[in-house]
């Protein structure tokens, strides 16, 4: 799991936002004449992406839209010192619950067999896995179970992003960033999983003939990481990955295993 932002290295960014106010996240690059410079986009994103991590926990929905069809996950996401999930899963076999809990994972379909794993083998359980265990599957599994501060967290430190002002979502307006990296740049050096392991994500970029991936982050007010959007281009088409955060409701705060 990505590692959590650290304090240190967002105290300068905290202080400014504390000081410019949020009506500024979604001024133009260039400025007010005579005002405070707009925030950089780096700094807003890192201190939403640690807004949300001291939260705790959260609602996520996510869409994903590609040549292989259209896959569907909500519900309750917990993180900290206890990493949780509950959600509903559609995808090319159906209907299914996702549950995290204590390090293990497990989907189980509507009138079919459970599928079980390890968080650091999460991708074996996604429909389009091959069977080496060290393998790729295009993500989809990881980010349903990994904090969307940290996966934003990623974004600001790897990805330069740049202000394409604001916007209405969720019924505020929100400061919209977007930007691109070289697949090589984002992952090549990734301490969080073994070299095996990361070898293999960049093989599976490499043969579907991804070379960069575009990241769109949307900030409302008080700091809140709304939305994550992921983009890959690659040989056989684009994919497109959207998460949308919400704070959880009662219903979301105690994910429950799979029956």
């Amino acid at each position: 799991m990505p590692p959590a932002p650290r304090p240190t290295v967002l105290a300068a960014a905290v202080l400014l936002l504390a000081t410019t106010g949020c009506s500024l996240l979604a001024a133009p690059t260039t400025g007010t004449p005579g005002g405070p410079a707009p925030v950089p986009p780096k700094q807003v994103v890192l201190a939403a992406a640690q807004a949300l991590d001291d939260a705790g926990g959260a609602r996520i929905d996510v869409v994903q839209e590609g040549p292989a069809g259209r896959r569907t996950a909500g519900g309750s996401l917990v993180w900290g010192a206890a990493d949780e999930a509950a959600l509903t899963v559609t995808d090319e076999l159906g209907s299914g619950r996702l549950t995290l809990k204590d390090g293990a994972l497990d989907l189980v379909y509507q009138g079919g067999a459970a599928k079980h794993a390890e968080r650091s083998t999460a991708e074996t359980v996604d429909p389009a896995a091959g069977p080496d265990p060290d393998g790729f599957a295009g993500g989809w599994t990881t980010a349903l179970i990994t904090g969307p501060g940290s996966r934003a967290y990623e974004v600001a430190q790897g990805v330069k992003l740049g202000s394409l002002g604001g916007e209405q979502l969720a019924g505020v307006t929100a400061a919209h960033y977007q930007g691109s990296a070289p697949v090589a740049e984002l992952f090549g050096k990734d301490a969080e999983l073994s070299p095996q392991r990361n070898a293999a994500r960049l093989d599976w970029y490499r043969r579907q003939g991804v070379t960069s991936i575009g990241y769109d982050v949307w900030v409302g007010p008080g700091m809140r990481l709304l939305r994550l959007r992921e983009t890959v281009r690659g040989s056989a088409g684009t994919t497109v990955t959207t998460t949308d955060v919400s704070a959880p409701g009662a219903a979301d705060t105690a994910p429950v295993p799979a029956g």
